[in-house]
C-alpha cells in the first residue's frame, strides 16, 4: 500500500492548518484588506441607518457558511436574511430591492448560480461585498468591494475539499458582524431581548420576568399590629414582607427580623406595629436588571429575596432566592 506524504501524521495538524489559515486572514485584516473591510462594515451600518436590507449569499459549502454568517447579523442586532443562490434565480430574487447590500461568498468567485444574479444586482444598484478567494475572478471584479478569503492550502489531504477556506469565510464574516455590533453601540441588555430561549435566555433574564406581582407581594402599612404581619408573611410564603404607604415602599420586615424581634421582647414581641420593628432600607432592584444580578447580589448578602422598585420607589414586586435556582444561571 503506498502513503501519501502530505498526509499529517497527527490529526491535530488539519487544526493547525485551518490556525494558520486563520493567522493569515488575521494579518491581512492589519494590513492590506484593512480598508476594504472598514468599507464594508461602513456599508452595512449605513443600511441599517437608511432600512436598507442585507441579503448574504452562496451555494454549496460557502452558502452554508452564508447562511451562518446571516445568523451571526441577525443574532448581534443587524437586520440580515440568507438567500439561495439556486433559488434567487427561480423567484427568490424578488426579496432584494433598490440600494439593498449583497455579501456574496464563493471561494473560485466563478459560481455559476452567483455570476447569474450580478445583471440584476447592477439593475438594482445593489452594493455587492464579495467574499472569495480569488482577487481576479469575475465575482471580485464586479463587487463594489472585496474581502480576501484565501489560503494557501486546504486542511484536505487532497487540497480539494472545502475547510481552512470555509473556516476562513465563517470568521471574516463573524469579524463583520461583531465590528458592526461594536460600533452600533451594541449591549447585554439588547442581546438580551433577541435571545429570550435557552440557556442564554436564562442567563440573560430580567428580575421583572421572575418577580411575584400584584397580589402575590406581601405588604402591610406601618400601623399594622404583629399578629397581622406575621399573617401575611405566612400568607404569601416568601419569608418577609414590604411595608408601604400608598405601594410605595418604606421598609421591610423578614422572618429574621421576626426572630430577633422574639428573642429581645418574648412574649411582649405582637404589641408591636410593623414600622416600628421594619428595616427602613431594605435592598432592593429594579425590574430591568439582569436575574444574574439578583442572584449575585442575595447570594453576596446573604438574603432571600429583593423587592423589585421603580425610580419613585414604588413597588414593582418581590423576587424571591428560590425563582432564581430554578434558572441554574450558576451553571
Amino acid at each position: 500500500m503506498s502513503s501519501n506524504s502530505n498526509i499529517p501524521s497527527r490529526p491535530s495538524e488539519f487544526v493547525r492548518i485551518e490556525a494558520t489559515a486563520l493567522n493569515e486572514l488575521a494579518a491581512r485584516l492589519d494590513t492590506t484588506m484593512l480598508t476594504a473591510f472598514t468599507q464594508a462594515v461602513d456599508h452595512l451600518l449605513q443600511s441599517v441607518a437608511g432600512n436598507r436590507r442585507i441579503i448574504v449569499t452562496g451555494i454549496g459549502k460557502s452558502g452554508i457558511i452564508a447562511r451562518k454568517i446571516a445568523a451571526t447579523l441577525r443574532s448581534t442586532g443587524t437586520p440580515a436574511h440568507f438567500l439561495h443562490a439556486a433559488e434567487a434565480i427561480h423567484g427568490d430574487l424578488g426579496m432584494l430591492a433598490t440600494g439593498d447590500i449583497v455579501l456574496a461568498l464563493s471561494y473560485s468567485g466563478e459560481t455559476e448560480e452567483l455570476l447569474r444574479l450580478l445583471p440584476t444586482l447592477k439593475r438594482l444598484e445593489a452594493t455587492l461585498i464579495a467574499i472569495s478567494g480569488c482577487s481576479t475572478s469575475t465575482l471580485a471584479q464586479s463587487s463594489n468591494i472585496f474581502l480576501d478569503a484565501s489560503v494557501s492550502t486546504e486542511a484536505c489531504t487532497l487540497n480539494l475539499a472545502p475547510t481552512a477556506s470555509t473556516t476562513v469565510m465563517l470568521a471574516l464574516g463573524d469579524a463583520l458582524a461583531l465590528e458592526v455590533s461594536r460600533r452600533r453601540g451594541w449591549k447585554a441588555e439588547d442581546f438580551a431581548d433577541l435571545h429570550p430561549g435557552g440557556r442564554i435566555g436564562k442567563r440573560l433574564a430580567r428580575v421583572r420576568e421572575l418577580m411575584h406581582t400584584a397580589e402575590a407581594i406581601p405588604q402591610v402599612a406601618s400601623s399594622t399590629p404583629m399578629p397581622q404581619v406575621i399573617y401575611e408573611m405566612s400568607r404569601k410564603k416568601l419569608g418577609m414582607t414590604t411595608v408601604a404607604t400608598e405601594n410605595h415602599l418604606i421598609g421591610m420586615i423578614s422572618d429574621g427580623d421576626l426572630r430577633r424581634l422574639l428573642e429581645r421582647d418574648g412574649s411582649h414581641a405582637l404589641e408591636h406595629t410593623a414600622g416600628e420593628i421594619m428595616n427602613p432600607h431594605p435592598l432592593t432592584i429594579e425590574g430591568s436588571a439582569f436575574a444574574s444580578s439578583a442572584l449575585a447580589l442575595m447570594e453576596e448578602k446573604k438574603i432571600t429575596s429583593l423587592i423589585v422598585i421603580a425610580a419613585d420607589r414604588r413597588i414593582e414586586g418581590v423576587v424571591h432566592l428560590h425563582d432564581l435556582w430554578t434558572l441554574q444561571l450558576s451553571e
